[in-house]
């Protein structure tokens, strides 16, 4: 059985629009991205507003309708088609509305109130899939994933099982977070922030840039458009925060999606890498590419555009894929160009190499061992 990945709503910190998303991500345009925020029609919009014109309490709410309005037409014929208690909505996350509700707890202590009952549901992991389900009509099975950073390509994998069991024809799958100081601190307490502009693969590398935005896809069965190949997942465990630095789990998913996709590793032309910018991430992710690919696979960590946008960062990694699927360029890896020693044998993408990619790899790897990998191809 095959399946394609319809259609694609996207927004950034390249951009709210492919258009934009794609002139930045091709030329390697760092300006794009001011701390990690979505930046629409070239204003840098300060974090803690919303992308567009505020309407609704989170800002998570904002970036989703952002993305939704991309590909409205589809959810309207989606609801021709099937019947819309048979399309599902399965998005990753991490933060929801965890900005929103700090600012409201701490305003609350502060002035001796009452917490509103509305806040802590905003927090609940549900909220971004109801919400979408609430906007779209769709009433089939509708959950969040949330396993960190390997949350929003996870949901593939869930999407597709709903589809190959039956219970479902479509499902709206992706991911969402927008940014919030909770992680913001949280991330600071690890060391694990970057200072200047994130680096990854260098040996300057001191960390990462947080992100936000949003991915959403249509998945359902065909043969015609960008496809749904492979999926890899494995579970390590090796430490809370810190990657197995064998890169054993990391290994597993990639041989996994491969298997899956009924592929070889020379048949993979780009690896959109999970490259943090941590030490232990980039160290790890480079030793596993390089066991399963060898030296001449293009790779390219795509965080130094977007940021990193944890429970989000996996379906913002397959919505760059897909667009470089569909319109035949590749996302040049962009750091200083002083190569790590422990991340020197992998091949990382410039601008002006191959143009004909037929099957991209991403990667997405979480704390506590989480790991997902996944092949998209024409």
């Amino acid at each position: 059985m095959e399946y394609i990945l319809k259609n694609l709503g996207f927004v950034c910190a390249l951009g709210d629009n492919h258009n934009d998303i794609i002139q930045n991500a091709r030329n390697g345009d760092t300006r794009a991205m001011f701390s990690g925020n979505v930046v629409v029609d070239g204003e840098k919009v300060p974090f803690g507003t919303a992308p567009v014109a505020k309407t609704h309490d989170l800002r998570m709410y904002d970036l989703i309708d952002v993305a939704l309005n991309q590909i409205i037409g589809d959810i309207e014929l989606l609801k021709q088609n099937y019947d819309v208690n048979r399309i599902g909505v399965i998005i990753g996350s991490s933060n929801t509305g965890v900005h929103e509700a700090q600012k409201h707890i701490e305003s609350a202590f502060k002035n001796d109130m009452q917490i509103e009952s509305n806040v802590i549901t905003e927090l609940e992991l549900g909220t971004p899939s109801q919400y979408i389900r609430n906007k779209t009509g769709f009433m089939g099975p509708t959950f969040t994933v949330s396993t960190a950073c390997s949350s929003s390509l996870k949901v593939f994998e869930s999407a597709r099982r709903l589809i190959e069991n039956g219970i479902c024809d479509a499902v709206l799958v992706g991911g969402v977070d927008a940014r919030c100081d909770f992680a913001l601190n949280g991330f600071n307490a690890l060391s694990a922030l970057s200072k200047k502009h994130t680096n990854p693969m260098s040996k300057n590398r001191e960390g990462i840039n947080l992100g936000e935005g949003a991915a959403l896809f249509i998945l359902e069965r065909g043969c015609c458009g960008i496809k749904l190949l492979g999926i890899g997942e494995s579970s390590d465990a090796y430490h809370l925060t810190s990657p197995d630095p064998t890169g054993a789990g990391a290994i597993a998913s990639m041989n996994m999606a491969l298997a899956d996709a009924g592929l070889k590793p020379d048949d993979i032309d780009f690896i959109n890498m999970h490259g943090t910018g941590t030490v232990a991430n980039d160290a790890m992710e480079s030793l596993a590419v390089n066991t399963v690919f060898g030296e001449n696979v293009l790779c390219a960590s795509t965080k130094p555009l977007t940021g990193h946008t944890l429970g989000a960062a996996g379906a913002i990694s397959m919505g760059l894929s897909w667009l470089m699927l569909k319109y035949d360029f590749v996302i040049p890896h962009v750091f200083d160009g002083e190569y790590a020693e422990d991340c020197a044998k992998i091949k990382l993408a410039k601008s002006g190499d191959i143009t004909n990619v037929n099957h991209v790899l991403c990667n997405a790897f979480a704390f506590g061992g989480s790991n997902a990998s996944l092949i998209m191809g024409k």
